[in-house]
């Protein structure tokens, strides 16, 4: 009996060791940010080095911010944005968090512990972000990527998931509900215009990288119109009267 109560409390104590939480307080705060504990119907003022339990919602107020430490990581919580702590864990040496966002915007800066790493997610309405390692903001349907890459899609699950890189933005479409590819946008975007009735091209194209957009619809969501160009370099003179 004695040597099984030693055995429980050793696999107890490693397994505490095993699993535990890194830890979730708020460093910073500015101008009216309340916390509201799991279980509970009222909202509580929230201060500097307030330790933040899982489930906990935080809002912000107008004109009004808070920066928190997330195990290795760093959430910075924009004004008039309400978010909760689905999940916070360290297991294996694995960070996992979990934040659910219902309005507002964040700048997450994702960094794994040392010798580890950190599954890090913010879903909100519309739209999921997966990183690991990455500096980006987001509010509830758009995202920018500061450094890193973000795997971003649409919380119903529709579309694939777009591979948002630094300096890279990405939304979810209003009509389709997918995840807008920002490596096609910014292709897109550098299409040469095209004369009335032809088909525009890339810079590359016609032997090159070959991006051939007809005017009309693009398929992930971005229209293409032909429009007019005009030519600097064509003088136009008065006709002369006889």
């Amino acid at each position: 009996m004695k040597r099984l109560s030693v055995l429980m409390v050793f696999l107890l104590a490693a397994a505490f060791a095993f699993t535990q939480s890194p830890g979730a307080q708020i460093r910073t705060l500015t101008g009216t940010v309340e916390l509201k504990a799991p279980g509970s119907a009222d909202w509580v003022p929230a201060k500097a080095g307030d330790l933040i339990e899982k489930a906990t919602v935080i809002s912000t107020g107008f004109k009004s911010m808070a920066t928190l430490d997330l195990g290795s990581s760093t959430l910075m919580v924009r004004p008039l944005t309400r978010l909760s702590l689905n999940e916070i864990i360290n297991q294996g040496g694995t960070e996992t968090i979990n934040v659910a966002m219902s309005a507002g915007r964040v700048r997450a800066d994702v960094k794994p512990p040392a010798e580890g790493r950190t599954d890090f997610a913010i879903s909100t309405t519309v739209a999921t972000a997966s990183v690991r390692g990455t500096i980006f903001d987001i509010d509830r349907a758009s995202i920018r990527v500061i450094e890193g890459i973000v795997l971003y899609s649409s919380s119903s699950g529709k579309g694939k998931i777009a591979r948002v890189g630094a300096g890279q933005k990405s939304q979810i479409d209003e009509d389709s509900g997918y995840a807008q590819n920002p490596m096609v946008k910014a292709d897109i975007d550098r299409v040469l215009p095209a004369m009335a009735g032809q088909a525009s091209t890339s810079p590359g194209s016609a032997g090159g990288s070959g991006l051939n957009v007809s005017p009309g619809v693009f398929d992930p969501g971005f229209t293409v119109k032909p429009i007019t160009v005009f030519d600097p370099a064509i003088t136009v003179r008065p006709k002369s009267r006889d």
